[in-house]
């Protein structure tokens, strides 16, 4: 009789205790949670200052690579030349800077006219250390002009002036296409000689 009141005892402590055993197991549990929320949010942060800290030099970075260049074009009353300011990207080596002041020519003025025809391209560009800077343009250069004699050296004038005003080594224009001399664009303008770039104020 004694023995089955001890069994019985006994049972009713290892009641008491089973509780104290879930919540034990339940404040692990829960601490693994808080642990593992604490590591991702110390991730998070520290991901963050790196985003952060990279932010400013990606911001510079896109503020920079552009320069101001001056890009001359025919007056609306067509007997003149009228420059307009260009934002153009900086370009290191000079075939490309060519281009990129060749293809603002070719897309045209917010106020007068462009005589170089349409899809005029460089193909390619030489300058030697004399400062005589070599065109070899497109053909469209030459089968796509239409105008007269005034016509002929305004297109001309604009091609120089623009390329003296942005490269500073350049002291004279020789502009040839498809490789070839080019006797004049429109009949009109000697073009089978270097063009001196003062000569085109």
């Amino acid at each position: 009789m004694r023995r089955a009141r001890g069994e019985q005892g006994r049972a009713a402590v290892a009641r008491r205790h089973r509780p104290w055993r879930g919540c034990a197991l339940g404040l692990v549990v829960v601490g693994l949670v808080l642990a593992v929320l604490a590591w991702a949010a110390w991730r998070w942060s520290l991901r963050s200052s790196e985003v952060a800290a990279v932010s400013p030099a990606a911001a510079d970075t896109a503020g920079t690579g552009f320069r101001a260049a001056r890009i001359w074009f025919v007056a609306r009353s067509g007997d003149a030349l009228v420059s307009e300011p260009r934002e153009v990207i900086e370009q290191t080596g000079l075939h490309e800077r060519v281009a990129t002041l060749l293809d603002e020519l070719t897309r045209g003025p917010e106020r007068g006219i462009t005589l170089l025809p349409a899809g005029t391209t460089l193909r390619h560009a030489y300058l030697d250390d004399r400062g005589l800077l070599t065109l070899d343009l497109s053909a469209v250069f030459r089968t796509g002009f239409r105008g007269g004699a005034g016509a002929e050296e305004l297109a001309i004038a604009s091609l120089v002036r623009t390329l003296g005003d942005n490269l500073a080594e350049v002291k004279q224009v020789r502009i040839v296409c498809e490789g070839a001399p080019l006797a004049s664009l429109g009949g009109h303008l000697p073009l089978d000689r270097p063009l001196d770039v003062a000569d085109w104020p």
